[in-house]
């Protein structure tokens, strides 16, 4: 079967630096699949060559079995590549319903503001969406009245508002509180499985309860990907992530959940 997203060879240099080195990669439709490693791995610079947003300097990126790798991210977008990003690219002025309707309407066109029975439509759409992700009752507040976990609970439905089939999430659960970081986990869980999902994460914990492969990236390579529980087992990350303290990495930390190394 043609995996949803293949990576062959891709790599990413700045002059003598390489941030990405040779990546092979292959996600399976419905997949949820998370990419972790400790800082500098190369996480953020890949998630930049499969949403378009950065070329690579060598290999390919494909979609459902699309050669991609020179299509630019517009027309990945249109494609249907969505993603979240690290900053809030949010309009903070407008409501919460505002800012899903924007995308639905990006998504189809500006006819849908024209046409009443495609705005019914969209409408309905966007309360479904806020609901899903536990903002329903926040849909007429301004994004500048949200706090930080409820702005990124909004950007996941403005994502899902473009009606991906590729949804790219680079660190969603950043600055959430436990009890959304499980909300949000339940949300993604919850996707339909046309929704194949790649979560770049820190919090470990959101990793191992939402991924079903994981992989693990060290100075721009590939690890080793596999399941959580390989990953978990396995001393090369274990020693990639900690060192000598590697016995630490999976094991929960007071007051909060475990972490990961950053971009």
């Amino acid at each position: 079967m043609t995996p949803l997203l293949e990576l062959t060879g891709v790599s990413r240099r700045f002059g003598a630096l390489t941030a990405v080195d040779d990546v092979h990669l292959a996600v399976p439709a419905g997949a949820r699949h998370a990419l972790i490693g400790p800082n500098g791995a190369g996480k953020s610079t890949l998630f930049k060559l499969v949403a378009g947003s950065m070329p690579v300097s060598a290999g390919t990126v494909a979609l459902d079995g699309e050669d991609v790798t020179g299509v630019s991210e517009p027309g990945r977008a249109r494609r249907g590549v969505a993603q979240t990003l690290q900053h809030s690219s949010l309009f903070l002025t407008q409501s919460v319903a505002q800012n899903v309707l924007l995308a639905a309407q990006r998504r189809h066109g500006s006819r849908t503001s024209l046409v009443p029975r495609r705005q019914r439509a969209a409408r309905e759409r966007v309360a479904e969406l806020l609901t899903d992700v536990g903002l329903a009752d926040r849909s007429d507040v301004p994004v500048a009245s949200l706090s930080h976990g409820e702005r990124r609970q909004l950007e996941v439905a403005v994502a899902l508002a473009c009606e991906p089939r590729l949804l790219l999430l680079d660190e969603p659960a950043a600055g959430m509180s436990p009890a959304e970081s499980r909300r949000l986990v339940d949300l993604l869980r919850a996707l339909p499985g046309e929704v194949t999902v790649v979560i770049v994460e820190h919090d470990l914990d959101v990793v191992f309860a939402l991924a079903t492969s994981v992989t693990v990236l060290h100075l721009g390579a590939v690890l080793l990907t596999g399941t959580p529980d390989q990953v978990r087992a396995s001393p090369a990350v274990q020693d990639a992530y900690l060192g000598a303290g590697r016995e630490a990495l999976f094991t929960d930390t007071a007051g909060g959940g475990r972490r990961a190394g950053g971009a």
